[in-house]
């Protein structure tokens, strides 16, 4: 029998994927963002043409507007001082934790770091030339929480990769003041250029740039709607790295793991906002049945109990299988930000696995892990993107340029070759070039 929560019902929804009409949650779960997308750019699109057209003072505007942050030029971005107010007020347990995951993460990258080349045959040359960015801009999303390991997971990146101006931009209330463990771990990172705006307006500051706040070539975060909006729209103007969407967790079980470390798992991305997403794949409904049992008894005692009952209500299911093979196959259809597989033997599965940001093994790896101190970013492809891209890494704050170098004997050993090619497009111009020089 499923324990059901105080209302008489259970906390999530019960689905037999082996039926049908259950197809149409899943249908709706894919395109669940599409039409508050449309929305969130009408929005957003006046917001960045002020920003374009009159800078600091449309940038000031709108902070006060949205976000109720009275702040001036003069006092938009982090002084010196309160870096040094945060190193004393973040605890020291806490700081320590910082430091290690800050460790950890930049040593994942340093293994993941991309070289310049040179491959050499005779008369030609060919490589790849490696560089790092000129500037990047990090965005750290604020208002409900604070979000330091946010931080650590985009900076480090790209200090790793040698980006030589990173500027941070994070929401404010009235009080004006970023949380000192998110003023830490931008020091921890070397990140000094710190700027107290959040929403759309600091896309578009980051983007076009204004007086207060110079333009960089590309912005990086995860957001709400409106600021995964802006940055689609600035898209082309800077680079970004991808337009993400409210969290999501796809939990593959067979039955052999603990229901409420599961349970806990789910409830871990529920709590995040009300548009977040948590789905159980089984075969096994006793185990979904014990599962949604130990949802009941965990929500109850969560902080954040009506933010992740909203969302379980929405976007949450316990999804019943034919079997292991089908909740797979859901599994990669849906593409998930975070998949986890709590059976019996992961790696037997994970060869299985094709569309999935991050993939979390075995019942003892909750997404936590991943969130904080296991080393790779937290900064993940959400929505189904995970079908075509990937989390973010060091190679999003590097550009690479082809490097081509021929000598006479190569150019006499490729020439006829590309000659040939040219003319079967109809390019003569191109033809001529290396005709002209094979008869000099």
């Amino acid at each position: 029998m499923r324990r059901r929560g105080p209302s008489g019902r259970p906390p999530v929804r019960l689905l037999d994927l082996t039926r049908p009409e259950a197809s149409a949650f899943l249908d709706q779960w894919r395109r669940r963002r599409a039409r508050s997308t449309a929305a969130a750019e009408r929005a957003v699109r006046p917001i960045l043409r002020a920003l374009r057209e009159e800078g600091d003072r449309a940038l000031l505007a709108w902070a006060r507007r949205l976000d109720g942050a009275r702040l001036t030029a003069a006092t938009v971005r982090v002084r010196p001082g309160e870096f040094a107010a945060a190193r004393r007020a973040v605890p020291r347990e806490a700081a320590a934790a910082l430091r290690l995951a800050a460790a950890r993460i930049e040593a994942f990258h340093r293994r993941a770091l991309r070289e310049s080349w040179l491959a050499t045959e005779p008369g030609v040359t060919v490589g790849v030339l490696t560089r790092p960015l000129a500037s990047v801009g990090v965005y750290v999303p604020g208002g409900k929480a604070a979000y330091p390991s946010s931080v650590l997971m985009m900076a480090i990146p790209a200090a790793v990769a040698g980006v030589p101006r990173v500027a941070m931009v994070t929401p404010v209330g009235r009080d004006g003041r970023v949380p000192p463990a998110v003023l830490l771990a931008a020091a921890l990172t070397g990140v000094r250029e710190v700027y107290k705006v959040g929403g759309p307006q600091a896309i578009a500051a980051l983007a076009y740039g204004t007086a207060a706040v110079p333009k960089v070539e590309k912005i990086v975060g995860p957001g709400n709607l409106y600021v995964s909006a802006a940055k689609a729209l600035v898209a082309g103007e800077v680079g970004i790295d991808m337009v993400a969407g409210p969290t999501e967790i796809v939990v593959v079980a067979d039955g052999s793991a603990s229901p409420p470390y599961v349970a806990a798992d789910l409830l871990s991305q529920a709590e995040h906002d009300e548009s977040a997403s948590a789905l159980l794949l089984t075969p096994s409904r006793p185990f979904a049945e014990a599962v949604a049992g130990a949802l009941t008894a965990q929500l109850a005692a969560l902080p954040r109990r009506a933010v992740a009952a909203a969302s379980l209500a929405r976007w949450g299911a316990l999804c019943l299988t034919a079997d292991l093979g089908q909740a797979l196959e859901v599994a990669n259809a849906l593409a998930p930000e975070h998949l986890e597989l709590c059976v019996a033997k992961p790696w037997a599965h994970l060869e299985a696995v094709r569309n999935a940001g991050a993939i979390f093994l075995g019942q003892y790896t909750p997404e936590t892990l991943g969130d904080y101190v296991a080393g790779p970013s937290h900064v993940l492809p959400t929505g189904g993107r995970a079908r075509f891209a990937s989390p973010l890494s060091v190679e999003d704050f590097q550009k690479r340029s082809s490097v081509i170098a021929a000598t006479a004997a190569g150019l006499r050993r490729l020439g006829r070759p590309a000659m040939a090619l040219a003319a079967l497009e109809g390019l003569q111009g191109h033809r001529e070039a290396v005709r002209i020089r094979l008869q000099a």
